[in-house]
């Protein structure tokens, strides 16, 4: 990253920039007038302009962008690495009053509508910190044939981080929950790029907002959540579409319906009730929600493209997921599916986390190969070696990762 990049003061005294960051910056007053402060780890980044070279960014309104596969390596992904997913128009984040916002819970299933402010809500319920997988629906998109139209994800939209925040039950079980409770509606204040209405209002089953892996989050990584990620509250959810993990968010509706907030209906985030041929139109009667993710894994060690000598092992490592399953045996392959490999599988840190695997390879000659990696959960789903179900927006892609390396 260039010096340009990590800096966000030129030329001016550094405690001027105090107030725009998130975070308290210890001794900023004795920085020397003129100098530049360093990256800080991705927390302030606002625009396409502040993101670092290794990310590929897919358009910019709204801003989309995704790093290189092999730069989700870690156990727990780094803010700066994590892919990036907006809808609508960012809002304005140095203008954000923490001591102002709130977080309202209403809808017509709720039976003493509350609003809350960050601290009421810190202050209040117990605070919870679990590892959940964030992927987005349209994850791997790229690898779809025929192609489909959509953001052309690789197979990095898709990160674990740690957050902290209270239970999103414990805030409904506050304000009461009717019996005729059938979903949530979620909601943030970024905008639809028109400047009206919501960017994205989705929503999950009365049941996934009751469970463990449910959060109202107000820290990433042990830090407040970057910028990009959704500062200063986000709702998140492992093991279900990353969409409905709300950004900004400002409140949670009980409904005594299925949600009708943007982006809910079809086909936005819904595959086809039944297998279609590819490239086959579907009526939107015949789509269903995503409610949860599918069985997947990632090789993030070594980077495609690497050489290796021959007679030294090679290590190999990765991550694997399964929604709201466990991941119960990963496989890799060098010799094109023709024999497989299992390889070592540690569990997940909680529920809904990734979970990490290794092994080594004896590759026996010289050239070119490709290795492919592949799990299988704990129902016996396993991923398809080539591709998964095609359907017209390009869901759930989780067909087999490959890397390519050459022993020399």
């Amino acid at each position: 990253m260039s010096l340009d990049r990590r800096a966000f003061i030129k030329g001016a005294i550094a405690t001027s920039a105090v107030a725009i960051l998130p975070v308290k910056w210890v001794f900023a007053g004795n920085m020397p007038l003129g100098m530049a402060s360093l990256d800080i780890s991705s927390l302030t980044w606002s625009k396409a302009e502040d993101l670092p070279d290794y990310f590929t960014v897919l358009n910019t309104k709204p801003l989309n962008a995704y790093p290189a596969e092999h730069m989700l390596d870690k156990a727990v992904t780094p803010g700066d690495v994590a892919f990036i997913r907006w809808n609508g128009q960012m809002p304005d984040f140095k203008a954000m009053d923490l001591k102002t916002w709130t977080f309202k819970v209403d809808g017509e299933s709720v039976k003493t509508p509350k609003t809350y402010t960050l601290d009421e809500l810190k202050q209040r319920f117990k605070h919870h910190t679990r590892r959940l997988v964030l992927e987005c629906g349209g994850n791997s998109r790229v690898n779809f044939f025929p192609g489909t139209k959509g953001n052309q994800w690789n197979n990095a939209a898709v990160y674990c981080s740690e957050w902290t925040g209270v239970l999103v039950r414990d805030v409904l079980y506050d304000c009461g929950i009717k019996e005729d409770a059938v979903y949530t509606g979620h909601h943030g204040i970024d905008k639809h790029l028109s400047g009206h209405g919501e960017a994205i209002s989705r929503g999950v089953p009365i049941d996934a907002a009751l469970s463990d892996d449910a959060l109202i989050a107000w820290s990433m990584n042990g830090e407040d959540i970057p910028y990009m990620h959704g500062y200063p509250l986000r709702i998140v959810f492992g093991g279900r579409p990353a969409s409905v993990s709300q950004k900004c968010a400002v409140g949670i509706s009980v409904r005594n319906k299925v949600h009708d907030g943007h982006k809910m209906a079809a086909p936005a985030y819904q595959v086809p009730k039944y297998p279609v041929a590819p490239g086959e139109k579907v009526d939107n009667k015949d789509f269903e929600i995503i409610e949860q993710m599918i069985v997947k894994s990632l090789i993030t060690f070594p980077e495609s493209g690497t050489e290796m000598k021959l007679g030294k092992k090679t290590v190999l490592r990765g991550h694997a997921w399964a929604g709201l399953r466990e991941v119960i045996k990963v496989e890799v392959s060098y010799d094109y599916g023709t024999r497989w490999h299992i390889v070592e599988l540690e569990k997940p840190k909680n529920a809904t986390a990734w979970q990490q695997w290794q092994t080594e390879l004896d590759l026996p000659e010289q050239g070119y190969y490709e290795i492919w990696a592949r799990a299988t959960d704990s129902e016996g789903d396993t991923q398809p070696v080539v591709q998964p179900q095609w359907n017209p927006k390009g869901y759930m892609f989780n067909g087999c990762h490959r890397i390519a390396v050459r022993v020399v």
